[in-house]
C-alpha cells in the first residue's frame, strides 16, 4: 500500500495488487436476453425470497444474496474472480462507511434520549400538540421524515421517526412500516438534491431542467402518499375523517416542492418543503381537530393534560432539545461551504487498483465506453454520521448525562448493531458485484425492449435501481445514461425518462434491504426483516406502477408533454 499527498490534509492511498487486464462487460451471457435477465435478477429475488418468504435474519439473508451475486457474475457473467472479491471488499466498505456510521450515532443519540428521560418528555409535548395518532404519524413520519431526508438521507429519517413513534405508543413494526411509507416522495431531492445533481454527472443534462420535471413527476405523490400512508394505518373511514390535515400537509408540501424546484433547484426543496409543511400543520392544529380522538392501537381517547403540557416550563425546550442539536448539526454539515472545508482537512481517497478503470460499461448500456471507477473516499471528518456522533455526544452533555454512562452507551449501542454491521457490508458488496458485473445493465436493457411502453418500464428500472441499492442517487448514476440513450432512440425527451429513473427509484426506497434493517435496527426489531417487507412490499409496487403510469401519460400526450418539459 502506497500513500501520496496531493494537499494538505488529503491523501491518496492505492491499493496494490497484481496487475489485472481491462475487462469489458457483456449484456446477454446466456445468449438469449430474457434468460441472461433471469440470472441477474436471481441474487434479488434470493435476497427477498429468503427474507420475506422463509423469514431468515437480515445478515443471513443478505450473505445468501451475496454469494448468489458473486457466483453468478464469475460464472455467468465471466467477472474476473480478483475483480469479483475487490468489488465485494469495496461494497462492503462502503456499506459500514458512510451507510453504517450514519445509523450508529442516530440510534446512539435516541439511547442517551432514552437515558435522560427526553425522549419520554417528547411523547408528552407530541401529545401536547395532538393526542391524535393520525395527525402524529403525519407530523412525524411524513413532514420530519421529509426535513431528515433532505438534511441527511442514507436511512436517518425512517431510524428517527421511527423510534419518535414507538415513544408514542406506536407499536415497534408497524413505527416501522410505516416511516418507510412516508419516506417516499422526498427521496428525490434527499441529501441536499444529491439524486439530481448525480443524475446531473451521469447524464450532461441541465441540473434545473432535471429537478424541474422530476418535481413536476413527484408534485402528485406528495399528495397521495399522505392520504395512502394514513388510509393504510387506520383505515379508510378514519383516513377520510382528517382529510383537512392530510390536504394542508401533501398540499403545502407538494407546492413548495414545485417552486423551489422550479426556481431555485434541487438543493434545498426538502428542507423548504417539510418545514413550511410543519409550520402549516401546527397552525391547523390549533384551530382544528378531528371529532374523534384515536390513540396508537385505533382506540377512541380523550385528549387531557394538553393544557398543562404545553404551559409546563421548559417542558418542551428539554423534550426537543436532542433532536434540534441533531437538526442543528445536520444542517451544518450538510452545508457545501463547511463540508467542502472539512474534506480539506481530513478527506482520505482510497483508489482500489485493480477495479478503478479496469471494468469498462459498454453500449448500449451507455454511449460509449466508459470505464468505471472505483474510489472509496473515506471523508470521516465531513460524513454526516459524524455530524450525527458529535451531535449525540453535545446532546449528551446537554441533557446533562455523565460522560461515563455517555461512554457506556456507545459501547452499548455498538454491540446491538453487530449483525446489523454485517447485514448492511453485505447488501452494498451485493449491489456493487452485480454493478461490476454488468447485471445492473442487463435488467435495465431487458425493460427497454418494451418500445411503446418504455416511459412505464423505463419508470420501474429506477424502481429496481433504488430497490436493489437501497439509494436513488445510486440508481440515478446506475441507469441515468441507458434511460438517456434509449429515450433518445425512441424519439422520447430524455429529460423525462432521465427523471423518471428518479421519481420511479423513490418507490423502491421502501423495500431495499438496507432500508428494512435500518428500520428493524432503529425499532429493535432485528430478525423481523420479512415481515416488516411483507408490509411495505405491495405498497412499493402499486406506487411504482402508479408513477410509472404517470410518466407514460406524460410522454404520450404532447400537451402535457411540453407542460412537463418546460
Amino acid at each position: 500500500m502506497s500513500i501520496q499527498a496531493f494537499s494538505p490534509g488529503t491523501a491518496l492511498v492505492c491499493i496494490l495488487l497484481e496487475p489485472v487486464a481491462t475487462w469489458a462487460q457483456s449484456y446477454d451471457p446466456a445468449r438469449h436476453w430474457l434468460l441472461s435477465a433471469a440470472w441477474a435478477a436471481l441474487p434479488l429475488c434470493v435476497l427477498l425470497v429468503t427474507m420475506g418468504v422463509f423469514r431468515v435474519k437480515g445478515h443471513l439473508a443478505a450473505l445468501a444474496g451475496l454469494a448468489t451475486a458473486f457466483l453468478i457474475a464469475i460464472g455467468i457473467f465471466h467477472l474476473p474472480l480478483t475483480m469479483g472479491l475487490l468489488a465485494t471488499g469495496y461494497g462492503a466498505a462502503y456499506g459500514l462507511f458512510p451507510i453504517a456510521w450514519i445509523v450508529f450515532p442516530v440510534l446512539f443519540l435516541y439511547q442517551l434520549s432514552h437515558r435522560s428521560g427526553s425522549f419520554t418528555l417528547l411523547q408528552q409535548s407530541m401529545v401536547g400538540v395532538t393526542g391524535d395518532s393520525r395527525l402524529q404519524l403525519l407530523l412525524i413520519a411524513f413532514a420530519f421524515g421529509a426535513f431528515f431526508e433532505g438534511s441527511a438521507g442514507f436511512g436517518t429519517p425512517v431510524a428517527i421517526c421511527a423510534t419518535i413513534l414507538i415513544g408514542l405508543g406506536f407499536p415497534p413494526l408497524q413505527a416501522a412500516g410505516l416511516s418507510l411509507l412516508a419516506n417516499t416522495a422526498p427521496v428525490a431531492f434527499g441529501g441536499l438534491g444529491i439524486p439530481m445533481v448525480a443524475l446531473h454527472g451521469i447524464t450532461g443534462l441541465d441540473t434545473l431542467l432535471l429537478s424541474r420535471v422530476a418535481a413536476r413527476m413527484i408534485a402528485p405523490f406528495c399528495i397521495i402518499v399522505p392520504f395512502w400512508l394514513i388510509c393504510a394505518y387506520a383505515g379508510w373511514t378514519a383516513m377520510l375523517e382528517i382529510w383537512p390535515a392530510i390536504l394542508v400537509a401533501g398540499g403545502v408540501y407538494s407546492l413548495t416542492l414545485l417552486l423551489v424546484a422550479t426556481l431555485h433547484g434541487p438543493w434545498l426543496v426538502d428542507i423548504f418543503s417539510s418545514s413550511f409543511t410543519i409550520v402549516a400543520l401546527l397552525l391547523l392544529l390549533r384551530v382544528w381537530k378531528p371529532k374523534r380522538i384515536l390513540g396508537p392501537n385505533l382506540q377512541v381517547v380523550t385528549e387531557t393534560s394538553n393544557v398543562q403540557v404545553e404551559r409546563s416550563d421548559g417542558f418542551l425546550k428539554q423534550a426537543i432539545l436532542p433532536w434540534a442539536i441533531l437538526s442543528l448539526f445536520i444542517i451544518l454539515w450538510g452545508l457545501p461551504v463547511w463540508s467542502r472545508w472539512l474534506d480539506s482537512m481530513s478527506s482520505i481517497r482510497i483508489v482500489v487498483s485493480g477495479l478503478h478503470q479496469s471494468v469498462v460499461r459498454m453500449p448500449p448500456a451507455v454511449p460509449s465506453p466508459v470505464a468505471e471507477s472505483a474510489v472509496f473516499n473515506f471523508n470521516w471528518l465531513s460524513a454526516t454520521g459524524t455530524g450525527i456522533f458529535i451531535a449525540a455526544i453535545v446532546a449528551g452533555f446537554a441533557m446533562r448525562i455523565r460522560p461515563r454512562i455517555i461512554a457506556r452507551t456507545c459501547a452499548e449501542t455498538f454491540v446491538s448493531m453487530r449483525f446489523t454491521f454485517i447485514t448492511i457490508a453485505a447488501l452494498m458488496a451485493l449491489g456493487f458485484v452485480t454493478r461490476y458485473a454488468g447485471m445492473d445493465a442487463t435488467l435495465g436493457l431487458a425493460f427497454a425492449r418494451t418500445g411503446k411502453l418504455y416511459p412505464f418500464f423505463g419508470t420501474l428500472i429506477g424502481w429496481i435501481g433504488t430497490a436493489s441499492t437501497g439509494s436513488d442517487t445510486s440508481s440515478n448514476v446506475l441507469f441515468g445514461s441507458l434511460q438517456k440513450l434509449t429515450a433518445q432512440q425512441l424519439g422520447i425527451s430524455a429529460y423525462l425518462m432521465a427523471a423518471a429513473n428518479s421519481a420511479g427509484g423513490v418507490m423502491g426506497k421502501m423495500i431495499a434491504p438496507q432500508s428494512i434493517v435500518v428500520a428493524t435496527t432503529a425499532t429493535n426489531q432485528y430478525g423481523k426483516e420479512g415481515s416488516l417487507l411483507r408490509f411495505v412490499l405491495l405498497h412499493s409496487i402499486a406506487l411504482a406502477c402508479l408513477a410509472g403510469l404517470l410518466v407514460l401519460l406524460y410522454s404520450s400526450v404532447p400537451v402535457i408533454t411540453n407542460l412537463v418539459l418546460r
